[in-house]
């Protein structure tokens, strides 16, 4: 039986095997974004949220999903990444997901105009051609699952995105995936708590894989985290930050939100 999952990366694989762009044309739009300046770095600024005493907050921009349908799909990206920043968010996450999340890439451009803080490419990376679309987008940040790839992708995704100036995010879901994760160099790991063959959650996942991600990895936990009790829970057992997408943009206050979140460690 199909899952979430197998239909999302079908789609995607399915849509790279009929992109008959040249690669030096892809390679080509992504120097020219190089040439614009360097990427704002995500892993450096969740380092300095949490260095000053805050759990780190990675706030997504995220219209609808698969599990829960509409969101927000009406929002306007720019204004919601200014909420974001106001609250403090130490980075941003922008879906440019189509089909299943109702994202774009013109959400992330314009949600990275509107602010000063790293912004994530979150999409299903399956070929080389996403790494460096993402890097043309504008992205600062390209999000690699570990579920979706296999070891040789894994590492040569990663290695292609430090070549262009993009941080890595890893996501994981097991200590297996861990271990490969660290196997292809990810200095950056992101726990999500959700199960991408279900999409139901299990919110004592990050918890209980914390102590798998070793010193010197910034970990992020993703999903299910709906309020600053969750948001403690996971500052104690050792997350330098947190990505929240849902419980964020359903908010009308969007930027006490945020603050909230980036308040919780320690209290």
């Amino acid at each position: 039986m199909d899952t979430y999952l197998d239909r999302i990366l079908t789609a995607h694989r399915a849509a790279a095997a009929v992109d008959r762009r040249p690669r030096g044309a892809i390679l080509e739009a992504a120097e020219r974004a190089m040439s614009d300046g360097p990427t704002r770095g995500l892993r450096a600024a969740l380092v300095a949220d949490h260095a000053a005493g805050h759990l780190a907050v990675i706030a997504e921009i995220k219209r609808r999903s698969p599990s829960k349908g509409d969101l927000a799909v009406d929002l306007v990206a720019g204004r919601v990444a200014e909420a974001y920043a106001e609250g403090g968010a130490a980075a941003l996450s922008v879906l440019t997901e189509p089909e299943f999340f109702g994202g774009s890439a013109a959400d992330l451009r314009e949600a990275r105009s509107a602010c000063e803080q790293p912004v994530l490419r979150k999409d299903f990376t399956v070929v080389e051609a996403d790494v460096l679309d993402a890097r043309a987008m504008g992205a600062d940040a390209v999000l690699l699952i570990a579920a979706a790839l296999d070891d040789h992708q894994l590492a040569d995704f990663r290695r292609l995105s430090a070549e262009v100036g993009l941080d890595v995010l890893v996501e994981v879901h097991d200590e297996a995936e861990v271990e490969r994760a660290l196997e292809a160099g990810a200095d950056l790991i992101g726990v999500n708590q959700r199960d991408l063959v279900t999409f139901n959650l299990d919110t004592d996942r990050a918890v209980r894989m914390a102590p798998e991600v070793p010193e010197g990895v910034v970990r992020v936990a993703e999903s299910g985290i709906r309020g600053p009790d969750d948001a403690r829970r996971l500052a104690d057992v050792g997350y330098h930050a947190v990505l929240v997408g849902e419980s964020l943009v359903t908010q009308d206050d969007r930027a006490g939100a945020v603050a909230a979140l980036r308040a919780s460690r320690g209290g």
